[in-house]
């Protein structure tokens, strides 16, 4: 695959907020980011961390009015997409940027078949006929992997194994061939020969259409499988990036850290426990003074409880790490 130096996607201090019954929350705080064509960024973190309101945001798709952008800029070719209206956004959903959602079951709708749900994409995003759109989403199946696809095309969402209707969600975000491609949790609920042929079936993809991807998940097996750069958020944050090699090499952040500890390996006893990160992730409305890590982490200084650190660059290095007392080299 040929790769440029072409920024494709750029973030700059997102922040994205909701309104509750018991008060604001910040679920994302000032979030940046570029992505590169071709460039595979994988983003993990906790549950509720603000991994998939990113992605959303991505395509203009924060559920309103309960959810907004506050403030920062999304670039997709150096335009911001920020602030524009629904018919502008449907201009660049599926083109510019996709998404596979991370639960097909109800991603799809269940009283349409997938004959339906693929040619009406193709229709509305890149205005083909009926029958054009037929015979490309015949195409489409077929690249996903999936067999007899002249066949498949005519069932509904329940008649498919959860691979098979992760298999369509990917045709649909594919349609009309999107620069980025955005993965939120893309093998959840899916067993383990499936989940591994889901991931290999994306990155055969990727290299085919020369995509970006922005891969969510909490499988750093996979991120380390398949990703390029990571980014590693907490709390809305993002406390941690750099590229895949150095960071599981020697994470810097004491959450990163972690996150590699926790991962199941093959130890030396069988009595031997499995690492945790201790406590749990505060309460948006709730968060502690300081960093917010601060609570759970063995490595804190007093600084650290009072002192909120910012995202700066490591020395003699493209990384990262919003820490005040980083891991790295130690």
């Amino acid at each position: 695959m040929v790769r440029t130096s072409a920024t494709v996607l750029e973030v700059r201090d997102l922040v994205v907020e909701f309104s509750t019954e018991r008060g604001i929350v910040r679920a994302v705080d000032g979030v940046s980011f570029s992505l590169m064509a071709g460039e595979t960024l994988g983003l993990v973190g906790e549950s509720g961390c603000g991994k998939t309101i990113t992605c959303l945001a991505l395509l203009g798709l924060v559920p309103s009015p309960a959810g907004r952008v506050v403030s920062g800029e999304i670039l997709i070719d150096g335009r911001n997409i920020v602030g524009l209206n629904d018919r502008e956004l449907r201009r660049i959903r599926g083109r510019d940027v996709a998404m596979i959602f991370q639960e097909p079951m109800t991603a799809l709708n269940p009283v349409f078949s997938v004959r339906s749900q693929l040619v009406d994409v193709l229709k509305h995003q890149a205005g083909m006929s009926s029958r054009q759109a037929f015979v490309r989403a015949l195409e489409l199946l077929d690249m996903v992997g999936i067999p007899a696809p002249r066949q498949r095309i005519t069932d509904y969402p329940h008649q498919l194994s959860g691979g098979m209707r992760q298999r369509v969600m990917i045709a649909m975000a594919l349609a009309c061939n999107p620069r980025v491609l955005v993965a939120d949790e893309p093998t959840t609920a899916l067993d383990v020969t499936t989940q591994a042929q889901v991931i290999e079936q994306i990155a055969k993809l990727q290299k085919e259409l020369d995509m970006s991807v922005i891969l969510v998940t909490h499988d750093l097996g996979v991120v380390a499988q398949m990703c390029e750069n990571v980014m590693v958020m907490y709390c809305g944050e993002v406390v941690e990036s750099g590229t895949a090699r150095e960071m599981f090499a020697s994470p810097a952040h004491p959450y990163t850290a972690g996150l590699l500890g926790s991962i199941p390996q093959i130890r030396k006893t069988r009595l031997q426990r499995l690492p945790v990160i201790p406590g749990l992730v505060p309460d948006l409305l709730n968060l502690p003074q300081g960093c917010y890590f601060n609570q759970r982490c063995a490595a804190r200084l007093q600084r650290c409880e009072s002192v909120r650190p910012g995202l700066e660059r490591s020395h003699n290095s493209e990384r990262q790490v919003a820490c005040f007392n980083p891991q790295a080299g130690k």
